[in-house]
């Protein structure tokens, strides 16, 4: 159940994303304001499927899954603003420019991926996001997505 205007719960995200365990990398929405932008939450968990890979004797998120999450809440952020598209259409990842990791992401650490529109036309949005934990930037890009 969300807990108040522009949250939503994990429930409320599966009815949104297509996405499924193990590859829903967003567990909560703080904020969303439809159309601009764009605060999302993802727990990082030791059960977490990677993990045991991903390094055995220190281990660390890999930086493509944090990309990933940042794009899902864009995809959120895309269908929360063209809601009739939620069921209907996917939400494609078209691209992503200025990447950059500046701390590394543990188990136990909580992820706030923070998005803003740039520009949108037609089915195509450029969304500026950052990943934050415990208040520091832990990384950024540029991303681009499309309906199909």
């Amino acid at each position: 159940m969300s807990e108040g205007p522009g949250q939503y719960d994990i429930v409320q995200i599966l009815k949104i994303l297509p996405h499924r365990y193990p590859f829903v990398l967003v567990d909560r929405i703080l904020e969303v304001v439809p159309g601009q932008s764009i605060r999302a939450l993802k727990n990082v968990t030791m059960n977490e499927p990677f993990f045991p890979g991903h390094f055995p004797s220190e281990p660390v998120m890999p930086g493509v899954l944090v990309m990933e999450g940042m794009a899902q809440a864009g995809a959120l952020l895309a269908y929360l603003t063209d809601e009739e598209k939620i069921g209907k259409n996917l939400v494609y990842f078209a691209g992503m420019d200025g990447v950059r990791f500046r701390k590394k992401i543990v188990p136990g650490d909580q992820i706030i991926y923070e998005l803003t529109v740039l520009k949108r036309k037609a089915k195509l949005f450029k969304i500026a996001g950052k990943a934050f934990v415990d208040g520091q930037l832990a990384a950024e890009a540029e991303l681009m997505a499309t309906f199909s």
